[in-house]
């Protein structure tokens, strides 16, 4: 099975070693030069690849902390699409903030979501979702690093575990009454 990881930071590079831990070797493909992400898969002669026209067929793309946009060409590329990890449980908090939102709105419970994604922000049919207590002292910062990061790599390790042995992804669509934040009828292009 080919796999690609469009990503950086440490979601990326955790998600990176955890499919090597399973057997899979993914390719990493627009990771920032200086970007530990980089960093890891040089160091693990994982091929890098820093142009998006570039991108090899495969049967899955992982977005993993990828805040750049991603054309429907390449969207569409990978034979069961690209999936990305999102630190709510979708459709609450779409967009960059969801993990701020969680705290301001004083959610008892988090969550993250693996979704197909497609030509909106965050609203893909959902593959995965988890859930977590948020902590009466949580902040963005606490409940990411206690619990939603790693949620994150567990989520997409394990959707990439299920194409692995089933040869398909089956997805819900999201429960649209439950949305909090309704993004602009198309992708907004991310820098």
């Amino acid at each position: 099975m080919r796999v690609v990881i469009i990503g950086q930071s440490w979601l990326a590079t955790k998600t990176l070693e955890s499919l090597i831990n399973i057997g899979i070797k993914p390719i990493a493909a627009l990771p920032d030069k200086s970007d530990r992400f980089a960093d890891t898969a040089s160091g693990l002669a994982i091929p890098i690849i820093a142009d998006p026209k570039n991108l090899p067929e495969c049967d899955i793309a992982i977005a993993a902390h990828c805040h750049r946009y991603i054309p429907p060409e390449i969207l569409n590329r990978p034979r069961h699409g690209v999936v990305a990890y999102h630190p709510s449980l979708l459709p609450r908090h779409r967009g960059r903030d969801a993990v701020h939102w969680t705290i301001a709105m004083k959610d008892p419970i988090a969550g993250g979501s693996v979704y197909v994604m497609d030509d909106g922000v965050d609203t893909g049919e959902i593959v995965l979702q988890d859930w977590c207590h948020v902590l009466p002292n949580d902040t963005p910062q606490t409940l990411w690093r206690r619990e939603l990061g790693p949620l994150g790599v567990k989520l997409l390790t394990q959707s990439t575990k299920i194409l692995f042995k089933t040869s398909m992804l089956r997805t819900t669509k999201q429960d649209v009454r439950a949305t909090t934040w309704e993004p602009a009828l198309s992708r907004q292009k991310l820098r």
